[in-house]
């Protein structure tokens, strides 16, 4: 039964209503009466069928069927009920019992309910009974429990019953469906109370103002997702565990709004970026190299490239996501107009000494993150324009051709990155370009040959698309 059938039911005209006592029905046999302490009244509980029951419905058969009552009587105490305001209201203003006829007195109370459901009567029964004995702890005993008694309590306008209910239910896990009844009580609760239980289910206005006022508000999924990757980056311990890493990017891979993963994902990559390209051009400024002494130089020089080094692996982290989220195409261009960082880069990878020194891991990361975005591109994972693709080869390129020279021979306890896999990435996407833009290109390539031409297959097969096209007759030339 809805909520909202519920409420039907309650605005009813005759929710409650004096009466003389019932006469039984000649084809039903009422359930035994329930009785409570100092009981001076007879509160009739009266089924009311939902309107979503069939309208041809044997009452006979079914009450045959189930043994079912339409009403069950309840002997109270006047005195309990007036710790609803409902039924206090109802009293003062409309009965007033001798006290020698007290037991003559009745009312009846409608019940929404259902003839298919056993128990139409529990709820009411048990708001009924904590009139009398304002025992809701012995009465609430799990998430379920509360929302059954609520919408009675709420019905009766039993306060301190609506009061326990929340309390409890907003102390205790809920499983999915009594999250889904929560929200559906929520409109009809007090506005504190619904504060309360709806706090762990939605933001605050407050947050989704924020969100609201403009790029530097952050939505709460935003700012939670932003925090697991700083966490996954960064962390408490150092190194962050591959378990913790493989977990936050299983909820990045799962999160429903791949726009906001990709909002998300793009500041963090950018940040990172940004503070490669600050400690790379650090290195290679020449007002710095002149500021200080050589001793204090060479120690700055060894934290700043150090740093970088160990943000660039977080860049390749981040890149891994985006690719495999398939929301790499924002970065892809950023990474394609880094022609200044590729210009840093090949001036420390040219200073032998100080890079395999301080840090002989760097042509590995620069080289895995230029061939992640690459291959991306190369299979339709991440589809970018062709200016873009041309850019990422040309400013990329120059330090493909130093990384190639410099990594083989290196001892340096990393893996060493397959530079002839980007070579074919790149040669890939030059045959996507048109045949002037990858004629200058290619030309760039020559590099990948080796003193065995044997060794360059993939260069062969480039040069030799390359001549096969640009020999085909213009389209819309003469034959």
């Amino acid at each position: 039964m809805s909520l909202r059938k519920r409420q039907r039911s309650a605005s009813s005209s005759r929710l409650a209503t004096l009466s003389s006592p019932p006469s039984p029905h000649s084809h039903v046999a009422s359930s035994p009466p329930l009785s409570f302490a100092n009981a001076d009244l007879v509160l009739r509980l009266q089924l009311d069928r939902c309107p979503d029951d069939d309208a041809d419905v044997d009452l006979d058969a079914c009450e045959g069927h189930r043994g079912l009552d339409p009403f069950l009587d309840l002997h109270v105490s006047s005195a309990s009920l007036l710790r609803s305001r409902y039924f206090a209201a109802l009293l003062s203003d409309r009965w007033s019992p001798a006290p020698s006829s007290a037991s003559a007195g009745h009312l009846s109370l409608s019940v929404s309910g259902s003839y298919s459901c056993a128990h139409p009567f529990h709820a009411h029964v048990e708001v009924i009974r904590l009139l009398h004995t304002i025992d809701f702890a012995g009465s609430i005993h799990s998430p379920a429990d509360a929302l059954d008694i609520l919408p009675v309590a709420l019905q009766l306008l039993f306060d301190a019953c609506v009061e326990a209910c929340v309390r409890f239910l907003e102390a205790v896990p809920w499983s999915v469906e009594e999250e889904a009844r929560v929200l559906e009580l929520a409109p009809i609760l007090p506005a504190d109370e619904a504060a309360d239980l709806l706090a762990r289910v939605a933001p605050p206005p407050a947050a989704a103002s924020a969100a609201a006022g403009g790029e530097a508000g952050r939505s709460p999924s935003e700012a939670m997702l932003h925090g697991l990757i700083h966490s996954a980056i960064h962390g408490h311990s150092h190194p962050v565990p591959a378990a913790t890493k493989a977990f936050v990017a299983m909820l990045l891979k799962d999160y429903p709004s791949r726009d906001c993963v990709h909002k998300v994902l793009d500041e963090a990559f950018l940040s990172r970026l940004e503070t490669v390209k600050e400690l790379m051009g650090k290195y290679a400024s020449p007002d710095f190299r002149v500021a200080v002494d050589s001793d204090e130089r060479e120690a700055m020089q060894r934290l700043n490239l150090q740093s970088a080094v160990l943000n660039v692996r977080h860049l390749l982290w981040l890149i891994e996501r985006m690719v495999d989220i398939k929301v790499a195409d924002n970065a892809v261009k950023l990474w394609s107009e880094q022609a200044a960082l590729t210009a840093d880069l090949q001036k420390l990878l040219n200073d032998v000494d100080m890079w395999r020194n301080i840090t002989p891991g760097l042509p590995v990361l620069v080289t895995r993150c230029t061939l992640r975005f690459a291959n991306s591109v190369v299979t339709g994972e991440t589809l970018v324009p062709r200016l873009v693709r041309m850019k990422l080869v040309k400013s990329w390129l120059p330090v493909l051709n130093v990384c190639r020279n410099l990594v083989q021979p290196m001892q340096c306890g990393y893996k060493s990155p397959n530079c002839q896999e980007l070579e074919e990435t790149f040669l890939q996407i030059i045959s996507t370009l048109p045949v002037p833009d990858a004629q200058d290109l290619l030309q760039q390539c020559l590099g990948f040959s080796t003193r065995n031409v044997d060794d360059c297959p993939h260069l062969v097969t480039a040069f030799k698309t390359w001549f096969r096209r640009s020999a085909q007759t213009p389209l819309g030339g003469e034959n």
